[in-house]
């Protein structure tokens, strides 16, 4: 999906090739997939409050590999009883590199409305259509749709990072001033603020300044929109047993945002008026489908992804003098002072790519990814295959997965320049934030994100205006408390 000026300028990275299908190594012995879904209602409530509330997501699974001695098992993941009628949250985990690629051979998998699991939000969020992200390969709609969102990409990439570098100034102007009289500075709102204009600009072809109530607000009514549809699914560390009783019991209604949401799809219906012209004529969507997929792409997958990666992104930086020092140096002496940042002039950035895959490795912005069994096969792991069922629901949890101590050494620690010279660019194929490798090339016939070149290079520039801005930043929790500028 990406353009070719993104893909020639993507820095250290192999010639993207196509999702290879793993096979399983003859020697490994078939091993019946250890773990239970325990007793009906029990056994799904049981892990629920595992998940949420006992041990949390990470440990839910790392304990579960110890338990079974496997990095395959059943298990039951959230949203369970006892509203959910007509979910099933058994599945498969597949918790290593190796069964994990499984979880993107669309021979033997779909993604047939399993974004999040069994549960699927409910489409009257996009209009009463089932967008690209709900669709499997195998539904002509998919390439239509997948076609349509890698030109939005394609023809943005000339004004992509000027965008960014603009919208950044406009952010860092406003943080500063809030260092300046306060010591300390939340940068979410500002950082939401960047996130949504230049997205904006770039896949609506639009200036949200031309609505004051979109310029002020957009970004507020994106979070809504996604937080409501997300929320059965995501712990917000709030004062349980109240999280498990009032917010993980129930699907929250449309109606809730619907009114924000009308005023999003007004918006781009008057104001990005090229942009779903061209999904029309060129891709034979309606109007409607064009732009709630457009909505779906700026705001859950765009804006939703961002809003996540970027203060993860800054708090890896954070605390760090050495690697902030080294990463100055990096982009100083290769870039000169008063160029204009462009994906041409941070391709030789080799630490600052490694910071931005190691940061993807550990802090995924999806963290869990899914896949539904499309007939029966075998699924390898490092050392076992195993009897997948068609129907079978496999899940992934990204963060186990990418601490893989059979492909990442020190799996746990976060290693800057993990991803740098010959033996980093190899492990680049194991690193699957993006439904696919970092080496994988989006298509129509995956569903690997259309947009994974520009979320890396969206970052490599937001490091690297950082560091021609700044000498060092220090951030605390959502705060930055410190900036010391270039001189």
């Amino acid at each position: 999906m990406l353009s070719s000026t993104v893909m020639s300028v993507s820095p250290g990275v192999p010639t993207p090739s196509s999702l290879t299908p793993p096979s399983p190594p003859s020697s490994s012995p078939v091993r019946a997939i250890p773990g239970s879904y325990g007793w009906p209602v029990l056994g799904p409530i049981a892990d629920r409050l595992d998940y949420f509330w006992f041990q949390g997501p990470e440990t839910f699974f790392r304990k579960r590999i110890d338990k079974y001695k496997s990095t395959v098992f059943r298990t039951n993941v959230p949203p369970s009883f006892p509203f959910f009628v007509g979910v099933n949250p058994n599945v498969i985990a597949v918790l290593d590199c190796k069964s994990f690629s499984f979880l993107f051979d669309m021979d033997v998998v779909e993604k047939k409305n399993v974004l999040v699991g069994d549960f699927m939000p409910s489409v009257k969020y996009t209009g009463d259509i089932r967008v690209c992200a709900y669709l499997d390969t195998a539904e002509t709609q998919h390439a239509r749709v997948k076609s349509f969102a890698m030109d939005i990409l394609k023809r943005s990439s000339s004004i992509w990072a000027s965008e960014v570098v603009a919208s950044l100034d406009t952010m860092w102007d406003t943080i500063d001033a809030g260092v300046a009289k306060s010591n300390s500075a939340s940068y979410i709102k500002p950082l939401q603020r960047f996130i949504f204009h230049f997205l904006t600009k770039c896949l609506v072809g639009a200036d949200p300044a031309v609505s004051p109530e979109i310029a002020e607000s957009g970004y507020v009514m994106l979070d809504k929109w996604v937080f409501l549809q997300l929320l059965p699914t995501i712990s917000v560390n709030f004062l349980q047993p109240l999280e498990e009783i009032f917010l993980h019991s129930f699907a929250y209604p449309f109606f809730l945002v619907k009114g924000d949401y009308r005023k999003l799809y007004d918006f781009v219906e008057q104001h990005g008026q090229a942009v779903v012209q061209r999904g029309e004529t060129e891709f034979n969507l309606s109007k409607e489908e064009t732009i709630h997929n457009l909505l779906f792409v700026l705001g859950f997958n765009a804006f939703g992804g961002f809003t996540i990666f970027f203060p993860s992104l800054l708090s890896a930086l954070s605390g760090k003098p050495e690697l902030q020092a080294k990463l100055r140096e990096e982009v100083r002496s290769k870039i000169k002072p008063g160029t204009n940042l462009t994906f041409e002039s941070v391709k030789d950035l080799e630490l600052v790519h490694s910071v931005v895959y190691e940061t993807l490795r550990l802090n995924p912005p999806v963290p869990l990814q899914y896949a539904r069994a499309r007939k029966d096969f075998q699924l390898s792991s490092h050392d076992s295959v195993f009897e997948i069922k068609k129907g079978d629901l496999l899940c992934g949890f990204q963060k186990v997965a990418m601490t893989d101590p059979k492909i990442f050494d020190d799996p746990e620690t976060f290693v800057p320049d993990r991803f740098t010279k010959e033996k980093g660019r190899e492990l680049l194929n194991y690193l699957f934030w993006s439904n696919g490798p970092q080496t994988g090339s989006p298509s129509d016939r995956n569903k690997q994100c259309a947009a994974k070149d520009y979320v890396t290079m969206t970052a490599v520039l937001f490091v690297t205006h950082l560091f021609q801005r700044y000498d060092s930043v220090t951030a605390s929790g959502s705060s930055i408390t410190a900036v010391e500028k270039a001189n």
